[in-house]
């Protein structure tokens, strides 16, 4: 499997940068994309920045999209897009994790906003679509219909699972990470585990255990986590 390590040499984004990455899987292709760090989005005196990845993937490749957190500093101001294009018999594994602040700095998210989506399309179709906004300060920041309080949030998603992966997921995960911080959902065509606490670290080892489990299955491929995550 072709594992590519993104490397964004300036260590962040600021207002008014933009920031694009396309890949494209040819039929039969894999590929495994992640990251050596956290993306971090500074505070803006104003102007919005901009960071978008656009993913093709043909009929019989696999992409996983597999990138540690993106922190959004307090007063950053940022729209966000990921989007994945299948063909039909395309295959997908991956995952998103926002954090809010920086906890570990005391720094809350009070200032700015952060725009956030993940979708997946099928020959033209919406397999799943999330959209989230978070306004520094606002109350979906501490409502319990928010995030409670809680600065990080991770999607993950794998594509067409079986139908035996979501118990599997469910039970592990039982065994190992807080109830109250995740949640699994199983849709017509992609089974989304969410994640919602106090821990980028916490999330990423939420996701990586799931990740573990669903390879095998998803992808038919044993579960190596890339070396890059252990530096």
């Amino acid at each position: 499997v072709c594992q590519v390590t993104l490397l964004h040499p300036p260590g962040g984004v600021v207002g008014g940068d933009r920031l694009h990455l396309t890949a494209t899987l040819d039929p039969g292709a894999q590929a495994l994309i992640t990251t050596p760090a956290a993306a971090k989005i500074y505070r803006s005196a104003g102007p919005i920045a901009a960071q978008r990845q656009d993913f093709q993937i043909a009929t019989g490749a696999a992409l996983e999209w597999l990138p540690q957190e993106t922190i959004l500093y307090s007063g950053a101001r940022v729209r966000s897009c990921t989007r994945v294009e299948l063909a039909p018999g395309a295959r997908f594994l991956g995952w998103e994790i926002t954090c809010l602040g920086r906890p570990h700095c005391a720094e809350r998210f009070e200032a700015g906003v952060g725009t956030i989506a993940l979708e997946l399309w099928e020959a033209g179709e919406p397999l799943f679509i999330e959209r989230g906004r978070y306004a520094g300060g606002g109350d979906l920041l501490t409502a319990p219909w928010g995030m409670a309080g809680h600065p990080v949030a991770g999607t993950w998603l794998a594509l067409d699972p079986p139908a035996a992966l979501t118990n599997e997921i469910r039970a592990a995960l039982a065994q190992t990470a807080d109830p109250t911080h995740w949640g699994l959902s199983r849709l017509p065509r992609v089974l989304v585990l969410r994640y919602r606490g106090p821990s980028a670290a916490e999330a990423r080892a939420l996701f990586i255990h799931a990740w573990t489990l669903a390879r095998p299955v998803v992808l038919g491929r044993e579960a190596r986590p890339p070396r890059i995550w252990a530096t």
